[in-house]
């Protein structure tokens, strides 16, 4: 079985999707390469065994397949910092980060020159390593049984086909927590040195920009911008190709959309991994009486590929619908017209030949019908409200005089959770740019917001916001939003994450450009107009199929330190899917959720406003 990476219903022949990239970085510059090199008899297999660390094995897991990696002589999979049982007899693959640990683990393998773990080591590092740490390894006995040693210069995760993440919660504290100042640096540093790996791992030397509104960002800009450079000077062909001086890499802060982590999405992904205890995308639910079933929830799974950027109002119709052609297709006689989950484990154990589809069907049943239970009677209502204080207006888009009307009856619910009322002070806090300490105190009070809890609300400061106000506010600039009252929406979801508006402004050259400013200018040859290339001559050696991927769009690289959500991951494929000739590729310091986002705020304390 071979995954296929198709994005969206309709999405062109992708620019190579990001988790194909790494799988094929992984399976060719270290696997096979090693395999090229080192096999004594061409043809004939060599068993060897994988030993990785937390990072690259969620890079190992999420782009590779267990046979793929056995077909090429991969007996395990082994964590670098666990004990393990020695395989003398083996050579062993390291795809490990340069850290301390992993590098200790590294040379633990070889301390006793007899007694090894692995007969030699072929070690291949997801990023550049540091110059001490490649001494010790030089100095360490470990040295003598070192047969590779490379950096491959993959240090983030492909979390989508258009999404990765650093895997760096911590970023939000190095970045806004004003006692790690001592850290910051190293911190950044290292955030730099990842998403310079993205760039390389894509192809792209982009022209960078950065929101000039946190004085941080053009800090991290300039390291990125170093980074590249030292990329750029080993591989020369980075980021050249007819479109690619078009490609700009976007520096976010968390800061720049404070609305977007609090509001309840109602998009099928977003409010799943919201509403409901999804841990590492593994989804868990009772299948039928008393069986729980555990599903991933993923880029191999097509079905969820085509329907976690719908509205929840349509997904239970959309699964049912595919279900009844499904059924028609395969002449299965289903019971009635409502499919049901009971109906749906009757089939499977009727049919066990169709038993994967109809799994997935009944995934999804389940998936959607737990996000209604919580929806109607509950989310409904805060929805409505987390809408108007969003926008500003109300459905009719007339302007909002009182929302303390709308928000008081919430905040008195005994019913709604302690973090619901947060979201919904927050976003009146944010509607209002700053509150008086007194009706802060009132609207506390009212919520009964317990005194470890109040901290968030205060906390949020540390991000740029006006929180409690005496009068003189700090002038916060607002992007002006743009108008899509043409976009068809639900009245329950009408906010857009301003990270749309931010990535259509830059494809359109209108992104303002004091606040987002080029680090060092634009690159030259991205305004002047392409040459048709003909496709004759452009693509005469490929064959006829693979015309289409030969075409090199540029891309928006948007990074956002402190957490990106799953509503700014469903714009990335929005825009793509509306822009014929860009590709979109978004990601974070790490994937939040809004409670994860209420958590970091927490934490983020630390002095008063009056820090920065």
């Amino acid at each position: 079985e071979h995954r296929t990476w198709n994005t969206e219903p309709g999405h062109r022949a992708d620019n190579m999707a990001l988790k194909t990239l790494v799988g094929n970085k992984i399976m060719n510059d270290v696997i096979r390469a090693t395999v090229a090199a080192h096999n004594k008899t061409p043809g004939r297999m060599e068993w060897r065994v994988l030993v990785v660390d937390n990072l690259s094995m969620k890079m190992v897991s999420a782009c590779t397949k267990m046979h793929e990696l056995s077909a090429e002589g991969i007996t395990i999979v082994e964590t670098v910092t666990k004990k393990r049982e020695p395989m003398p007899a083996m050579e062993a693959i390291y795809l490990i980060t340069p850290s301390e640990d992993s590098v200790r683990g590294l040379m633990g393998d070889f301390t006793s020159q007899n007694r090894t773990t692995y007969k030699a080591a072929h070690v291949y590092f997801t990023e550049a390593c540091p110059e001490e740490r490649f001494k010790e390894i030089c100095n360490s006995l470990a040295a003598k049984r070192i047969k590779t040693l490379k950096e491959i210069n993959i240090a983030f995760t492909p979390y989508e086909s258009q999404i990765f993440s650093l895997d760096t919660p911590d970023a939000f504290q190095f970045y806004y927590n004003p006692q790690r100042a001592s850290d910051r640096s190293a911190g950044m540093e290292k955030l730099a040195e990842q998403i310079a790996t993205l760039c390389s791992c894509l192809g792209e030397y982009p022209s960078i920009r950065y929101r000039a509104d946190f004085e941080r960002n053009v800090e991290l800009a300039q390291m990125v911008q170093q980074k590249l450079d030292a990329y750029k000077a080993d591989e020369p062909t980075m980021g050249e190709g007819p479109e690619k001086a078009k490609t700009q890499l976007i520096i976010l802060d968390r800061g720049f959309d404070t609305t977007s982590p609090l509001l309840h999405e109602l998009t099928f992904q977003a409010m799943a991994f919201d509403l409901l205890d999804i841990q590492n995308d593994v989804y868990k639910y009772e299948a039928n009486e008393g069986v729980m079933k555990e599903v991933i929830l993923d880029e191999n799974d097509d079905l969820w590929v085509e329907l976690r950027h719908e509205h929840i109002a349509v997904v239970s119709q959309t699964v049912t619908k595919k279900l009844k052609k499904f059924n028609a297709e395969k002449r299965i006689q289903s019971s009635g017209d409502k499919s049901s989950m009971r109906d749906l484990s009757k089939m499977i154990k009727a049919m066990p030949q169709h038993q994967k589809e109809l799994a997935k069907f009944s995934t999804h049943f389940a998936l959607a019908e737990e996000c209604m239970k919580t929806y109607q009677g509950y989310i409904d209502k805060l929805c409505k409200v987390e809408q108007d204080l969003a926008m500003g207006t109300d459905a009719e888009g007339e302007k909002i005089k009182d929302h303390m009307r709308n928000i008081v009856p919430i905040l008195l619910d005994q019913n709604v959770t302690i973090n619901d009322k947060i979201r919904i002070i927050l976003l009146y806090i944010q509607s209002k740019n700053g509150i008086s300490e007194e009706n802060l105190t009132k609207l506390i009070q009212h919520a009964q917001i317990p005194p470890e809890r109040t901290c968030i609300i205060k906390n949020m400061a540390n991000m740029g916001v006006n929180v409690v106000v005496d009068g003189n506010r700090k002038k916060v600039w607002q992007m002006k939003r743009k108008e899509r009252a043409g976009e068809q929406t639900y009245q329950m979801s009408r906010w857009t994450p301003l990270i749309k508006d931010i990535v259509e402004d830059a494809i359109e050259d209108k992104l303002d450009s004091n606040h987002f400013p080029f680090l060092n200018g634009q690159r030259q040859g991205s305004s002047t107009k392409q040459a048709p290339t003909s496709a004759r001559y452009g693509a005469w050696h490929k064959d006829k199929k693979e015309q289409t991927v030969a075409k090199t769009l540029p891309r928006i690289i948007c990074f956002v330190v402190g957490g990106e959500t799953y509503s700014e991951m469903r714009a990335a494929y929005e825009v793509t899917s509306q822009n014929n000739n860009w590709e979109i590729i978004m990601g974070g310091s790490h994937v939040i959720t809004p409670e994860a986002f209420l958590e970091n705020v927490k934490e983020v304390g630390g002095g008063g406003a009056d820090e920065e």
